[in-house]
């Protein structure tokens, strides 16, 4: 999951009038994207494989990662429910996860996304469903004009000489360009900065969450010997 921080930047409205130019600003933005449509698509992805580790009980019992990942504590390890505002099931598979705010000038909204979780014996797939912003009503205007794509795939091969597991992360947006002066320019110019921006952001991400998968496994297989000897 990518952490958002929150943004502070100062308002260039008078604060009497805040309301009345918000309206203004819904206005102009409805109107000015309904003309011309364009739309700027951005890309990322990034893969990360690490070592994975043997665990197995005193008595020989084997704690497959598998296991881990179809279970509650591995499904919230994977969408790093820690750094969330809120987080509940929608169904077996799917949750609801709500991000912590985001201020921009006077204006606050919280990023709400659905994720599913697909665990099988072999890989294991998180698939954003939904993107959407909530809060200020101004905010929430913006949710019709982008889209967003987020496939996280996991597998690995237990049974090598090397068992590995594999982080696969695909990103993608498309963002509807209406404001002067990037609707006055090719969309490369908005895609080209945007697509580094992503890879940059994978880059970083991606390698912490291997990382923080493992050791959450870890954890996790630790409790299940415990709860075995017991």
């Amino acid at each position: 999951m990518v952490i958002l921080h929150t943004l502070h930047f100062p308002s260039p409205f008078p604060p009497c009038n805040l309301r009345k130019r918000s309206e203004a600003i819904t206005s102009a933005i409805v109107e000015e994207s309904g003309a011309g449509r364009r739309k700027a698509n951005l890309s990322a992805k990034r893969q990360e494989k690490v070592k994975l580790p043997d665990y197995s009980g005193g008595s020989g019992r084997v704690f497959p990662i598998s296991q881990f990942l179809s279970h509650p504590t591995g499904v919230e390890a994977l969408l790093n429910t820690r750094t969330l505002q809120g987080f509940e099931p929608l169904d077996s598979n799917t949750y609801r996860c709500t991000l912590h705010k985001i201020q921009f000038l006077k204006f606050e909204v919280a990023p709400v996304i659905d994720l599913r979780v697909t665990p099988t014996d072999e890989d294991c797939t998180v698939e954003m469903l939904s993107c959407r912003f909530e809060g200020s009503k101004v905010l929430e205007q913006q949710n019709q004009f982008f889209s967003a794509f987020m496939r996280n795939h996991i597998k690995w091969d237990a049974d090598s000489p090397e068992p590995s597991l594999v982080v696969d992360v695909d990103l993608k947006l498309t963002l509807e360009v209406y404001t002067k002066p990037f609707s006055m320019l090719p969309l490369s110019a908005v895609e080209k900065p945007g697509n580094l921006v992503m890879q940059g952001l994978l880059d970083r991400l991606v390698p912490l969450l291997a990382e923080q998968l493992l050791s959450d496994y870890c954890s996790w297989v630790q409790e299940q010997q415990l709860e075995s000897q017991s």
